[in-house]
């Protein structure tokens, strides 16, 4: 593997560090940890000085200073920074030897400096939720575009195309689709603090179908100062639940057909391979779906639905490049 590659491929496992810890920043209510941006209380790590604790006070009386909360946010933001310099690292080497393509680098550069941007509208703006969703979107797309430009390094992994592998083209879009429609959902729902809305299986409470309320459900609420912990009403908050769960449900069929249409054609490992990875990551996907509303929303199966969502979305992503990239050979 070349230095070049290897560069790609830390950055990749960077990338999904920061998903991890991105998400456990959310669900320990860091989000707001440090009321400004880029530093924390106007230092560049948490105050910690008997002074610089008083000058935070003073700064901003409105959000007392919790250490804990605040080095989540600051860790999270150190390692985001991280991830931006191995970037822009990337984008730079690709110029300066030339690595084809140079269009992934370049649109690496562009959504990471995007992200950013986005992080800083996410503490500005007091966790506005449609800011804490794109965020959330912003993070998995990166992660998958590194994954293809990966891949673009790895031409060996190719397939010769088949007849029937194309036919799966428009079911392997729509099912990304959907994924992607159910990652969106997700977040909307944690953005807006709906996690714990219903607790009961396998919608809601009794009478929920008389308490939907789809146009404060995906209301934007603007106008607000701080949207930590929600401005929506249980009602609404009930609704973007049941939703997100009724679209795991149609996520399930859609997948489970496009993993039976994969296995009957699928005639290399590497498909072989590819199908079995998508069925065993949709299954803890559900898995731990289930347990979020049986157990509460744990912290650590909240964090894992998280990633293993983003891992879903990649490997789709993926198999919609193996489908659509000009091939040469079977792999």
């Amino acid at each position: 593997m070349t230095k070049f590659k290897w560069l790609v491929s830390v950055t990749i496992i960077l990338t999904m560090v920061v998903i991890i810890y991105g998400a456990f920043t959310r669900l320990t209510d860091a989000g707001l940890g440090c009321p400004d941006w880029p530093g924390c209380y106007g230092f560049l790590k948490v105050p910690q000085k008997p002074q610089n604790v008083a000058l935070a006070a003073e700064l901003f009386p409105e959000r007392p200073l919790e250490p804990q909360k605040a080095w989540n946010e600051m860790i999270h933001r150190y390692l985001a920074g991280s991830l931006g310099l191995l970037i822009g690292a990337i984008f730079i080497a690709s110029w300066v030897k030339r690595k084809k393509p140079q269009l992934f680098p370049a649109a690496l550069l562009s959504l990471v400096i995007f992200q950013a941007a986005l992080g800083a509208w996410t503490v500005t703006m007091g966790l506005l939720p449609i800011i804490v969703l794109a965020h959330l979107l912003g993070g998995f797309t990166i992660f998958c575009l590194l994954v293809v430009y990966w891949l673009e390094l790895t031409p060996e992994l190719r397939l010769q195309p088949k007849p029937q592998l194309q036919a799966l083209k428009p079911l392997a879009i729509g099912a990304t689709l959907v994924v992607l429609m159910q990652i969106a959902l997700g977040g909307w729902t944690a953005a807006n603090y709906a996690a714990l809305a219903c607790i009961e299986l396998p919608f809601c409470e009794a009478g929920w179908t008389g308490r939907l309320a789809f146009a404060e459900a995906f209301d934007l609420h603007l106008g607000h100062d701080d949207y930590e912990f929600g401005v929506m009403s249980a009602d609404a908050r009930a609704t973007i639940h049941v939703l997100h769960r009724i679209g795991a449900l149609v996520t399930l069929s859609v997948l489970c057909l496009l993993l039976w249409r994969l296995y009957r054609v699928a005639s290399s490992s590497l498909l072989r391979g590819l199908t079995m990875a998508i069925a065993v990551v949709l299954g803890i996907q559900f898995t731990l779906g289930v347990l979020n509303v049986v157990l509460h929303l744990p912290l650590a199966n909240a964090v894992a639905h998280n990633f293993i969502g983003a891992n879903l979305l990649m490997l789709l992503v993926v198999l919609l490049y193996l489908l659509y990239r000009p091939l040469s050979k079977e792999a």
